[in-house]
C-alpha cells in the first residue's frame, strides 16, 4: 500500500509517496524550487496566498506523478503536514476571503496581551496552557476588529491543513491539536474555552466539527479525483502541524523525548505527560499528536523565527555565488567566537521566546580590519545556536531536560560547524535522522487509517544517521555569556 505526505511549509509544498511495508520514499517532490513569497504591506506583518498552496500542493504532486514509479490509485490514505498558527478563512461556499495571516505575522500581539490581561493570566496559563499572545485566535480578533464587513462573511476559521483537506475533500474539520495551537482550547475543560470565545465575540459555529488526529478528515472528492489521478473516495486521515508532526516522523511521542529542527525557523519540541506552561509564556504548549483525555501528550515548544531564514538572507547578500556548503566551509575558517563579531537572530517578527518583542537582527562588534565574509557566516550560525540555547535554557527551567534531541539531517543541521556550536552551547548531544516533513505526513496517515497497529510500527526502520556529542562546551561557554550580554541590552531597550 501506498501513503501520500504533503507538508504545507512557509518557503515550499514537499509531496511525498511512502511504500507503507518499508517506510521508504517511493518518489517525491517540492515546489517551487525558489522559496515562496511571503507579502509584508507594514512591518510585522506576514500573508501567504492559501490558493498558492493549493495550486503548488497540485503541481508538486503532477511532478511525482510524472516519475511513473507508481501508480497513483494505488495510494491508501493521504496526511498533511502544515506550518503552524496561520489563519484561513472561507465563506459559506468555502471561497477563501482572504490572505493567510501566517505564524510569524506580529499584528495581533497587543490583542492578545489584552486578552492575557481580561482573562487573567493565572486563567489563561492553568487553562489555555499559554498567553493568547500572537496566535490564530487573535489574528481572528484582528479581524474582526479591523475588516468587519470581511468577517461578516467568515463561515469557517481554519488552520492550513485544514485548508488543503478541504480542497481535497470538500469537508472541513480540524482537531484538538489544531485548536490548542490557536488557543482556543481549554485543557481543564477538555473543550472549546468558552471564556475565550466570549472574550473575543467569537461564535462557536465558526469552529469545525473536530476529530481526532489519527482518523478519517474526509475523502478525496471526484472532481479533485480527476484532476489529479488519485482515486475517488481516497481518505485523508491525519492532519498536524509541522512542529507535532516533525516530532512524530522522528518518533518523538513519549514524555521527555525531544525533537529540533531548524529551518525556516527552529524549533526544540519536547514531550511532557504534564499541563505544564510558562509563567512568561515565552515558550508554548499544545496538545500533541497523540494526545487524549485520558492520556495527556503535550508538545513543549520553543520557536525561534528566524534561523534558516536568516542565513539564507546572509548568503543572498554575502556569498549569493556560493553553495550553502561553500559557505560553511568559509565559516569554518574562522575560529569559534568569530572574532569578537556576535549576531542576534531575531529579525522575523514578534518572538515569543522573548516575549513578543520586536528586537531584530544585530550584527555587533564589526571590525572593518579584521572580519571578513567568513565571519558573517561563522557569526550567524553561533548565533542561532545561541539563540537555541537561550531558550533551551528557558525549558529547562520548565522542567524539560532531555539527555540527548533528536533531529533530522536537513537545513541548518548539515552545517558541522552550527551542530558543534548547537550541541556546545546547549552541552546535550544531537541523533541525526533521515526525515522530511512530507514522509512524516505520509506515516501519519498510515497511522490514522490503521495501516500500522500502533505508531511505532510506523517508524520500525527508523535508523540513527550520527550521533553529535558536546565536546569544548568550556569554549563555547565565554563566548555565548558575552552575546547573552547583548541580547540582555537590546531587549532592554525594546
Amino acid at each position: 500500500m501506498l501513503l501520500l505526505g504533503i507538508d504545507i511549509g512557509t518557503s515550499s509544498i514537499k509531496v511525498a509517496v511512502v511504500d507503507s511495508e518499508t517506510q521508504q520514499v517511493i518518489t517525491s517532490a517540492q515546489f517551487p524550487e525558489e522559496e515562496s513569497l511571503i507579502t509584508a504591506i507594514h512591518p510585522g506583518w506576514a500573508e501567504q496566498s492559501p490558493a498558492m498552496w493549493w495550486e503548488h500542493v497540485q503541481q508538486a504532486f503532477t511532478i511525482c506523478k510524472a516519475s511513473g514509479k507508481f501508480n497513483p490509485h494505488d495510494i491508501t490514505s493521504i496526511g498533511i503536514a502544515y506550518q503552524m498558527h496561520g489563519l484561513v478563512l472561507v465563506d459559506k461556499d468555502q471561497q477563501l476571503l482572504r490572505d493567510s495571516i501566517i505564524w510569524c505575522d506580529s499584528r495581533a500581539v497587543d490583542l492578545g496581551n489584552g486578552a492575557f490581561d481580561a482573562l487573567g493570566h493565572e486563567f489563561s496559563l492553568s487553562h489555555l496552557l499559554n498567553s493568547p499572545g500572537n496566535f490564530t485566535a487573535s489574528k481572528l480578533a484582528w479581524v474582526k476588529q479591523n475588516e468587519p464587513e470581511l468577517y461578516a462573511k467568515i463561515d469557517k476559521v481554519m488552520l492550513p491543513g485544514d485548508f488543503i483537506a478541504m480542497k481535497l475533500t470538500s469537508q472541513v474539520t480540524t482537531s484538538i491539536s489544531a485548536l490548542s495551537e490557536g488557543i482556543f482550547w481549554d485543557f481543564q475543560t477538555n473543550s472549546l474555552s468558552a471564556e475565550l470565545m466570549s472574550y473575543y465575540g467569537f461564535s462557536e459555529s465558526l469552529i469545525p466539527e473536530i476529530k481526532p488526529v489519527f482518523s478519517e478528515h474526509g475523502r478525496v472528492s471526484s472532481a479533485i479525483a480527476g484532476e489529479l489521478g488519485l482515486k475517488e473516495g481516497t481518505p485523508v486521515t491525519y492532519k498536524a502541524g509541522d512542529q507535532p508532526n516533525n516530532a512524530l516522523s522522528l518518533n518523538v511521542l513519549e514524555p521527555g523525548e525531544v525533537a529540533a529542527t531548524a529551518g525556516t525557523s527552529g524549533v526544540i519540541y519536547g514531550v511532557s505527560d504534564q499541563l505544564t506552561f510558562d509563567d512568561q509564556s515565552r515558550v508554548n504548549t499544545f496538545a500533541h499528536v497523540n494526545y487524549a483525555e485520558e492520556q495527556k501528550r503535550l508538545g513543549v515548544l520553543l520557536c525561534i523565527n528566524g534561523t534558516g531564514s536568516l542565513n539564507r538572507w546572509t548568503k543572498n547578500l554575502f556569498g549569493s555565488s556560493m553553495s550553502y556548503a561553500a559557505m560553511n566551509a568559509e565559516a569554518k575558517k574562522v575560529k569559534i567566537g568569530a572574532d569578537g563579531l556576535r549576531v542576534l537572530p531575531f529579525g522575523n517578527g514578534a518572538e515569543r521566546m522573548l516575549e513578543n518583542r520586536l528586537v531584530g537582527v544585530h550584527f555587533q562588534n564589526i571590525d572593518l580590519n579584521l572580519h571578513s565574509q567568513a565571519h558573517l557566516f561563522r557569526g550567524v550560525q553561533e548565533g542561532i545556536a545561541f539563540a537555541f540555547r537561550y531558550g533551551f535554557d528557558i525549558m529547562r527551567s520548565n522542567g524539560m531536560s532531555p539527555s540527548v534531541i533528536r533531529a533530522g539531517k536537513a537545513n541548518l543541521f548539515l552545517s558541522e560547524l552550527f551542530l558543534q556550536a548547537f550541541v556546545n552551547s546547549t552541552g546535550v548531544p544531537v541523533e541525526l535522522y533521515e526525515n522530511d516533513g512530507s514522509v512524516g505526513a505520509a506515516l501519519g496517515s498510515g497511522i490514522g487509517a490503521k495501516t500500522f497497529s500502533a505508531p511505532a510500527e510506523a517508524f520500525s526502520n527508523i535508523r540513527c544517521l550520527q550521533v553529535v556529542e558536546p565536546t569544548v562546551t568550556e569554549t563555547y561557554e565565554p563566548v555565548y555569556q558575552e552575546w547573552l550580554g547583548l541580547l540582555n541590552k537590546q531587549i532592554n531597550i525594546n
